[in-house]
């Protein structure tokens, strides 16, 4: 029984990604609800449907709430309960720990889920004092979103365009800290939605790393692009090659300008002429 709930969740979890397009998205979307679930049951001093003498109060459904986010929008489902009612505390102070909290939702991703990790997000959202149980329970979920995204199927489904780049970021490495290139693949759909496809770790940039993370795509159903949109790193120009022979490929233009804007003087830069340019493309 236990396999079967967990391959059913395993589905749901696929199939909130897919939807979503968005996997760190999704991920914050689940810790928020997780939180506020943790609330109601503080507030009033039972779970879900549990019988006890010592309940102050009980659930009456849900209320959808937007929160907007750097990550995106999240169409919450805040609880609602009779005497009293309930307001996250996070949305009344999200200026302040969104930045914070979104920091820790990209090191989660990237450093994988450790129930160390989910218990400093969790405080970063002003929770504390939660058992080992509640972060074991949130680490697991965040977990299963992790693999789903990272071994999505994208059988049947079409990307004309293709953006490739990295972002560097500091990982904990054999107990260094180093950084450490992020590889993230996004496409646009036949319909015009833009998607994350993959967000990927990479120990260097070369050939090799590129092509590996490609044939992964590939081995998943990822048919080859019409074009493909990139900075003009060699080795990465070379994996596109390889790995998507018959896809057509363009310089990114704003690295191509942060490249010509590196080279030229200050006093060139701020001139009203190639530098105007320059700062309208590098923006």
């Amino acid at each position: 029984m236990a396999q079967v709930n967990d391959t059913t969740r395993f589905a749901e979890v696929l199939q909130e990604i897919s939807a979503s397009g968005n996997p760190l998205l999704t991920m914050l979307r689940m810790m928020c609800q997780e939180v506020m679930e943790m609330e109601v049951n503080r507030q009033l001093n039972a779970d879900r449907s549990q019988r006890t003498d010592g309940r102050t109060g009980y659930r009456s459904g849900y209320r959808e709430r937007r929160l907007d986010t750097r990550l995106g929008t999240l169409n919450l489902d805040v609880p609602k309960v009779r005497n009293g009612g309930y307001v996250p505390f996070f949305m009344e102070r999200w200026q302040r720990s969104e930045r914070a909290l979104i920091t820790t939702i990209h090191d989660i991703y990237v450093m994988g889920v450790s129930t160390r990790k989910v218990k400093v997000l969790a405080e970063s959202m002003g929770i504390e004092g939660i058992s080992a149980a509640e972060v074991s329970k949130m680490a697991k979920q965040l977990d299963d979103q992790v693999t789903a995204f990272r071994k999505q199927d994208f059988s049947g489904k079409q990307y004309p365009i293709l953006w490739v780049d990295a972002i560097y970021e500091k990982v904990r490495v054999d107990s260094r800290v180093v950084s450490m290139a992020i590889e993230i693949v996004c496409g646009v759909s036949t319909d015009g939605h833009r998607e994350v496809l993959a967000i990927e770790p990479m120990a260097e940039e070369s050939t090799d790393s590129y092509l590996a993370l490609f044939r992964d795509l590939r081995s998943r159903g990822l048919e080859v692009p019409k074009l493909i949109i990139s900075d003009a790193h060699s080795g990465l120009v070379s994996a596109i090659q390889q790995g998507f022979p018959g896809a057509s490929w363009q310089r990114c233009k704003v690295h191509f300008m942060r490249n010509i804007r590196a080279s030229l003087p200050e006093s060139r830069i701020n001139s009203d002429d190639a530098g105007g340019a320059c700062r309208r493309f590098a923006g």
